[in-house]
């Protein structure tokens, strides 16, 4: 099924969450998202956005999203972290994933970034065969590490002074 893929406006903020929680549920940890509908409106669409967001239309209702940010690498130079690509269970299985994929790789190119980069967990094996299948690497020598602001409170206490 062709959606379509436009970037999101405030107006969609409401559905941003709804997907964010969809995919905690999906992975197993609903009570971890923390995010307001006022983050997304103020993060997203305020004067000094920190992240840029597609989503998919059907029928004018919102069924999927890929969620990105600018980033830089001290080898590549500017690259884009897609955050999330997300399509509602309802909706997944016609093709609205792989569509919002496309047009994120083609707005990474046109914008000249020498690198996209995402996460994908290890136990999501559709996903990982999915970015495989479409020529990404998978790095499975890489490991995220996190530090959450319980962490940088207690790092900031215990190291600077």
């Amino acid at each position: 099924m062709k959606a379509h893929i436009r970037f999101a406006k405030i107006t969609d903020s409401a559905s941003i969450l709804m997907l964010i929680q969809e995919l905690a549920e999906f992975e197993k940890e609903p009570e971890s998202v923390k995010l307001t509908l006022s983050d997304i409106e103020n993060f997203g669409f305020g004067t000094q956005p920190l992240f840029q967001c597609l989503v998919a239309e059907i029928n004018n209702q919102v069924v999927g999203m890929a969620l990105f940010y600018s980033r830089f690498s001290t080898w590549k130079g500017p690259t884009f972290h897609l955050e999330d690509l997300i399509v509602s269970e309802a909706s997944k299985g016609q093709g609205i994933g792989t569509q919002l994929y496309s047009r994120f790789i083609q707005i990474a190119y046109e914008k000249g970034v020498e690198r996209i980069e995402w996460n994908v967990l290890d136990w999501n094996t559709p996903a990982v065969k999915f970015y495989e299948k479409s020529g990404a690497t998978v790095l499975h020598e890489w490991c995220t590490v996190q530090m959450h602001r319980p962490e940088m409170e207690n790092y900031i206490k215990l190291h600077i002074k």
